[in-house]
C-alpha cells in the first residue's frame, strides 16, 4: 500500500518539496501528487521584469518533473477537510474531485495584499502573480512618455519594481511612495547606494508617505495630498492564500498556519506548510519573513521530516537562518546587504555590478533547483516503514 503526499502548490517552495521528497523516498512505497493551479512554473522573484516588458523562460511543470516519479495535477484547489484527509480540486474542464491524502504539504502562498485602502482593487496593479504582472506589462506599454507611475511600497518588491521600470521606460515619469524611510532595513552603506541608483534612473521618492487612497489618475495620502498616477503599482505585501483559514488547521489571525520546527501543523501531524503559508520561527523566535530565501528552506526542512518519520530515520534539526536581502536595481545595478541571523543589516553590502551579477545567479539558482527537483540530493531512496490499514482518521499519519 502506498503512502499517498499530496504537495499543494508548485512555486517555489511546494517544487523543491515534492521533488526532495522523490529524491529521499521509494518510489515503490509512496505516490506523490502535486498540484497546482497552472502548468508552467512561475519565477515569482522575476515578475518585475515581466511587468517591465522583459521575456522569461517559459518552464513547464511537465517537463520539469518527466521521469521523477512525481504527478502532476493541474486543478485549482477549492477546499481542504483536514479530518477526512481530503483535497477538493477543480481542473481546467471545469470538473470537480475528492483527492485523499495520508500527508499533505500546504505550498499555496501569497497574493498581493490591498490591505483595505480605497480604490486599491479597483485602480492599482499587482506583481504578485504573472497574470497580475502581465495586466501592468501591458498597461505600461500602453502610456505615452512623461505619463506618471506610482510605486506603493519601500520594501524589497517595491524597490525592485521602481527601478526595473525606470530603467526600462526611462521616459516615463516614476515615482516611489514609501511609508518610513528609503531603505529603513538597510546599513548605511545600502541605503546610501539605493538612493544614489534611484536617483540615477530618475525615480522621484516620496518617504514617509502613507498611501490611503487610489483613484484612476491619482493616490491619495495620508496628510491629503495627492500624486500624480496614470499607473499605480501596489506592493504593500502579500496575505496568504485564505484555503487554510477555512479548514480545522491551527492558522494564525492572518491565517497562516502554525507549524513547529519540522514545519509540521501543531494541529494535525499529518499536515505540513511551508513558505508564505507556514507560521514558522526563525532565529530568536522571531517569524519568518514572506519571501523566497525562507520559503526554499522550509520546503527542505519539511522534506526531510517527513521522509524520516515515514522511514523511522533522524529527523532533521537544521536552524533556518538568513545571510543576506538580495535587490535587484534593474539589470545593470544590485544590492546585497548582509545581515544577522535574525535577518538585521549589518554595515557590510555588495553594490553595483558585481551586486546585479550576484542576485542573478541567485535567481538562476533557484530556478535550476526547481527546473532539476530530484539533482543534488544522495541517490539512495529510504523505504517506507510499512503502515497498518488505513481505517481511521489517523491512519496513515507519520509517527
Amino acid at each position: 500500500m502506498q503512502h499517498r503526499i499530496i504537495v499543494l502548490g508548485a512555486g517555489y517552495t511546494g517544487a523543491f518539496a515534492a521533488g526532495r521528497l522523490a529524491r529521499r523516498l521509494h518510489r515503490d512505497d509512496v505516490a506523490i501528487t502535486l498540484v497546482n493551479a497552472g502548468p508552467g512554473f512561475v519565477e515569482r522573484v522575476r515578475l518585475h521584469q515581466l511587468a517591465a516588458g522583459r521575456e522569461l523562460r517559459p518552464r513547464p511543470l511537465a517537463e520539469m518533473f518527466a521521469g521523477t516519479g512525481v504527478g502532476l495535477r493541474i486543478a485549482g484547489v477549492t477546499g481542504i477537510d483536514v479530518d477526512r484527509r481530503t483535497v477538493a480540486v477543480t481542473g481546467a474542464d471545469g470538473g470537480t474531485e475528492e483527492l485523499e491524502y495520508d500527508t499533505l504539504v500546504y505550498a499555496l502562498g501569497s497574493g498581493w495584499d490591498d490591505q483595505g485602502v480605497p480604490g486599491v482593487a479597483e485602480h492599482a496593479h499587482e506583481i504578485a502573480s504573472r497574470p497580475g504582472a502581465l495586466r501592468l506589462r501591458e498597461r505600461l506599454a500602453g502610456l505615452d512618455a512623461g505619463q506618471p507611475v506610482v510605486v506603493v511600497g519601500g520594501g524589497l518588491t517595491g524597490l525592485e519594481a521602481a527601478a526595473e521600470i525606470a530603467e526600462a521606460r526611462p521616459d516615463l515619469a516614476v515615482a516611489l511612495a514609501s511609508r518610513g524611510a528609503l531603505g529603513d532595513r538597510l546599513s548605511d552603506r545600502g541605503r546610501g547606494h539605493l538612493r544614489k541608483v534611484l536617483g540615477t534612473l530618475g525615480v522621484t521618492v516620496h518617504e514617509h508617505t502613507a498611501v490611503t487612497g487610489v483613484g484612476a489618475d491619482h493616490v491619495t495620502t495620508a496628510d491629503g495630498g495627492t500624486v500624480p498616477a496614470a499607473v499605480t503599482v501596489w506592493a504593500t505585501g502579500f496575505a496568504v492564500h485564505p484555503i487554510a483559514q477555512a479548514t480545522a488547521l491551527e492558522v494564525t489571525g492572518t491565517g497562516r498556519i502554525v507549524v513547529d520546527a519540522t514545519m509540521r501543523s501543531v494541529s494535525h501531524p499529518n499536515v505540513y506548510a511551508v513558505g508564505d503559508a507556514a507560521m514558522a520561527t526563525g532565529p530568536g523566535g522571531k517569524p519568518l519573513r514572506m519571501s523566497c530565501a525562507s520559503g526554499v528552506p522550509t520546503a527542505w526542512q519539511a522534506a526531510d521530516a517527513i521522509a524520516a518519520r515515514l522511514t523511522g530515520g533522524k529527523l532533521p534539526n537544521v536552524p533556518i537562518r538568513y545571510v543576506n536581502q538580495c535587490i535587484s536595481l534593474g539589470r545593470g545595478e544590485g544590492l546585497i546587504q548582509y545581515v544577522t541571523a535574525d535577518d538585521r543589516a549589518v554595515g557590510a553590502a555588495l553594490t553595483g555590478r558585481l551586486a546585479a551579477v550576484y542576485k542573478e545567479l541567485v535567481c538562476k539558482g533557484a530556478a535550476w533547483g526547481v527546473a532539476n527537483p530530484t539533482l543534488g540530493l544522495p541517490t539512495r531512496r529510504r523505504r517506507v516503514v510499512r503502515e497498518g490499514p488505513r481505517t481511521g482518521s489517523s491512519a496513515g499519519a507519520p509517527a
